[in-house]
């Protein structure tokens, strides 16, 4: 099953949209994943978020 996503209308300068979209595109990456794992990485760091279990395989 898929996960749920959240919207969220995010609004950054210009010039901070450009840093983001060259970085994407360094990893392959949209910028809306780049912000993501940028986001979750910040959360994981600051012991907010857990590492996800992958899921038990039959």
């Amino acid at each position: 099953m898929a996960r749920q996503r959240k919207q969220y209308l995010l609004r950054i300068p210009q010039e901070l949209y450009d840093v983001y979209e060259s970085w994407a595109a360094d990893e392959f990456r949209s910028v809306n994943a780049q912000i993501e794992a940028i986001l979750v990485d910040a959360a994981r760091r600051s012991g907010r978020l857990r590492k996800r279990r992958p899921p038990d395989r039959p």
